[in-house]
């Protein structure tokens, strides 16, 4: 399984991008899927993950962020919105064959997010 992550940016406080990661591959393996980020000396963390039932999000970006994903080919989207400065980081999409909503098994490049105040 291959990922590609597109849809990183600079952007100003207060506004929105949508990222989207695309699998490849034995893309019918995949049971999750989700996204990470990492700032400028700290750990990666989970944001979001998502499998066919249900969707996890971390709680600072409840209500602010969506993860989505149509069907099992699909790729899988996240739509930030009213995003802030302590948004900004590495964002790395991730999948898995089991249904576990931090995936890890596989990863894809990161895509840069910069919010600047």
């Amino acid at each position: 399984v291959q990922l590609q992550a597109f849809g990183g940016g600079s952007v100003q406080a207060g506004g929105s991008l949508r990222l989207s990661c695309v699998p490849s591959g034995n893309t019918l393996s995949i049971k999750s899927m989700g996204w990470y980020r990492q700032a400028s000396g700290s750990q990666r963390e989970l944001v979001a993950g998502i499998n066919k039932s249900t969707t996890r999000l971390a709680k600072s970006v409840v209500g602010r962020f969506t993860i989505s994903r149509d069907d099992a080919e699909s790729p899988v989207y996240l739509q930030m919105n009213s995003l802030k400065p302590e948004d900004t980081g590495v964002y790395y999409c991730a999948a898995n064959p089991s249904v576990r909503l931090d995936p890890t098994a596989y990863w894809g490049h990161g895509t840069l997010v910069t919010v600047s105040s």
